[in-house]
């Protein structure tokens, strides 16, 4: 099993905590994992992403090739579309399709959807009204998580112990409301698949 993940986002939209509770969860697998962050401007909004690789074997480099991500996984329609060199051509890109929009000549909409339309196996959905549906607007991190949950080889259970393990300092209704979202993240992929 492997599994080469590049998450993406703006600063603040939660990108690192995805990749922590998946961190979390892989060591309860018992799998392999490297993680190499690349923070930018993330107070001023800029881009933030994490290269993550999870194998049942070592790892030699935290780095991800062009072309050879089985999954891209972003926060923000835009910042998915830039790491698409990296996405095998079997792979998936799921994303939030509300836009971060951050700067003078950010794209429209019609353009981002034109672009999305090019990738063969794409999840794209408004998750931040997937978290505003149980109640907690700031989860839409989680909704994302759960999206990509049947995509890769960690089981459910884990990665809902890595949420509580996350986000249990915060207490227990925080912590129910972000299993909420990605139980609703899940979900929706889970329904996807099967009518695919």
């Amino acid at each position: 099993m492997k599994s080469d993940i590049i998450l993406a986002g703006v600063g603040g939209q939660g990108i690192l905590s995805i990749a922590t509770v998946i961190g979390v969860a892989a060591l309860e697998d018992n799998l392999y994992l490297k993680q190499a962050e690349v923070h930018g401007m993330s107070q001023r909004g800029g881009d933030v992403q994490s290269n993550l690789r999870l194998s049942s074997e070592p790892i030699a480099s935290d780095l991800i090739p062009l072309g050879q991500a089985d999954l891209i996984v972003s926060m923000e329609p835009m910042e998915g579309l830039r790491y698409l060199p990296y996405l095998k051509k079997e792979g998936w890109l799921v994303t939030n399709t509300v836009p971060f929009v951050n700067i003078k000549n950010y794209p429209s909409s019609e353009a981002l959807a034109e672009e999305m339309k090019k990738v063969d196996n794409l999840i794209a959905f408004d998750m931040d009204a997937v978290a505003k549906e149980v109640g907690s607007p700031r989860s839409s991190n989680m909704v994302l998580l759960g999206a990509i949950s049947p995509l890769i080889s960690i089981e459910e259970p884990h990665l809902i112990n890595g949420i509580r393990k996350i986000f249990s300092s915060k207490g227990d209704a925080i912590t129910e409301m972000n299993i909420a979202a990605f139980a609703k993240g899940r979900d929706y992929t889970v329904e996807f698949l099967k009518n695919r």
